[in-house]
């Protein structure tokens, strides 16, 4: 029964599937800014993600500081919390009265909400801790007796990680990767909230779907069918790091 409850939506929305007109669906302009927004921006999150999670990985990982549970923590927060308050709170800090937007906007007329900016900042609120947490199981299992040896024979601290860690930890960082890709890809809440739904400018297809199951509901179904398969794909990607012979992860 428990199977069922989660096969049969997926089944539904390919029995539903207008295959026959699969192509003109896709072929609509509003259905390829979509598509290519999505790409660019799930892209970009990942690599922000990359530059920004990696390190606090690290730190998880490696750092011997009493305050890492708190860190930790924070960094899982958007794990749990829902994607519309992320955008909530993202709007109070970068919004043109947030925190830091109000700067922005009075010391260089610049405001991120409702922009492809904010497509970004939101997805990576959202996806960067897949990242963080695939890598830090990576670095706590890869064995720290290479740094260390390394240590010894005089690198230092950044030759360490670029040259011995990163190498050991490759597989973690790719799937990380591939995660937070997917995740960015999928992510509605946090992005209709502080991005807003312009065609063209914020609407990823997250957010077409939801638009177009008002006035199209094949153009919807669709884009399911993309972010569908594209999810699949995911899995298939990391069914070797995560799904061992014994069926458990890795």
């Amino acid at each position: 029964m428990g199977v069922a409850f989660l096969v049969l939506p997926l089944l539904g929305l390919l029995v539903r599937a207008p295959w026959s007109d699969l192509g003109p669906q896709l072929a609509q302009p509003q259905v390829g800014q979509a598509l290519r927004l999505s790409l660019v921006s799930a892209t970009l999150a990942t690599v922000v993600s990359l530059v920004l999670g990696v390190p606090i990985a690290w730190v998880l990982a490696r750092s011997t500081t009493r305050g890492r549970s708190v860190l930790r923590a924070l960094v899982t927060v958007p794990l749990v919390l829902p994607p519309v308050v992320g955008g909530v709170a993202l709007f109070l800090v970068l919004g043109r009265q947030g925190i830091v937007g109000r700067w922005l906007y009075e010391t260089f007329d610049y405001t991120i909400p409702f922009t492809t900016t904010a497509v970004v900042v939101a997805e990576t609120f959202v996806a960067m801790p897949f990242l963080v947490i695939s890598v830090e199981g990576a670095l706590r299992a890869a064995d720290a007796r290479f740094e260390d040896a390394a240590a010894t024979l005089g690198a230092d601290r950044w030759t360490t990680f670029r040259r011995v860690t990163l190498p050991l930890v490759a597989p973690g960082v790719a799937a990380g990767a591939v995660l937070c890709w997917a995740r960015a890809l999928g992510e509605f809440g946090a992005t209709i909230t502080f991005a807003g739904n312009f065609p063209g400018t914020t609407q990823t297809m997250p957010l077409a779907v939801y638009l177009a199951l008002q006035s199209n509901p094949e153009g919807a179904i669709v884009l399911s069918l993309v972010l569908l398969f594209v999810s699949l794909a995911t899995l298939l990607l990391l069914r070797d790091r995560w799904l061992g012979r014994s069926g458990v992860p890795s």
